[in-house]
């Protein structure tokens, strides 16, 4: 669409040391967050086990460990639950702690390493090793949205927000059946998913809320179309 495809590791040190900034000055855990059902320690922790998990699958890649993302989709789960209710000190300690180990371990990926077939848990959806970058700056730039403490996807480049929109619209391509949508930007993309009957717009920031986190300001349709859960 005319606009060059971002460095996504530099990308990736940008948002996790502006993710930093945002977690200084945090006071609190225990606030909802956009995520339904999380609090924002609910967030925290995930990242933190999210890196743990892609760390581990370029293990797998680079060095034929055999590991997964996780051990199981329950133990996933149960691992963020546990750690929710962690004071603000260790739970800060622990999100940058293991983002700057993921980020060595990211840098470790060759291109004879892209194809390699991961896997989130055993046997189930399986990644190739080229979108673990991608996976990691979309895991911190969404929850850093998610944590609501002033960073918003308004915040967030024109260019990569143009690359999360793609995705965006790809999960719903993906889906059986897709909703019959178009999207357009006030920036000028547009988008088509099924049929593209029901007309949705808004600037970038805006467009991505909604698809993203069902967010409706700054969006408008007539009316906005239920999205899909799940996607």
């Amino acid at each position: 669409m005319g606009t060059e495809a971002p460095d996504l590791l530099a990308a990736l040190d940008r948002h996790t040391e502006r993710l930093g900034a945002t977690l200084a000055r945090l006071d609190e855990v225990g606030s909802p967050s956009l995520c339904g059902g999380w609090s924002r320690g609910h967030v925290l922790t995930h990242l933190a086990r999210n890196a743990d998990g892609i760390a581990a699958l370029v293990r797998a890649a680079v060095d034929d460990s055999g590991e997964t993302m996780y051990a199981s989709t329950d133990a996933r789960d149960a691992d963020i639950d546990d750690g929710a209710d962690r004071p603000l000190a260790e739970q800060v300690d622990d999100v940058l702690t293991t983002a700057d180990t993921v980020d060595g371990q990211l840098r470790r990926l060759r291109p004879v390493h892209a194809e390699t077939r991961l896997e989130r848990v055993p046997g189930v959806r399986f990644i190739p090793a080229r979108h673990l970058p991608f996976m990691r700056l979309r895991e911190v730039v969404y929850h850093h949205v998610d944590l609501d403490a002033g960073f918003g996807f308004a915040d967030v480049e024109p260019d990569l927000l143009l690359v999360f929109l793609d995705d965006e619209v790809k999960r719903l391509r993906r889906c059986d059946p897709p909703p019959d949508l178009t999207v357009r930007t006030t920036e000028g993309e547009e988008w088509t998913v099924g049929l593209g009957t029901a007309q949705v717009s808004g600037d970038r920031a805006a467009v991505l809320g909604w698809l993203a986190r069902g967010l409706t300001d700054g969006v408008s349709g007539n009316p906005l179309p239920q999205l899909p859960e799940g996607r």
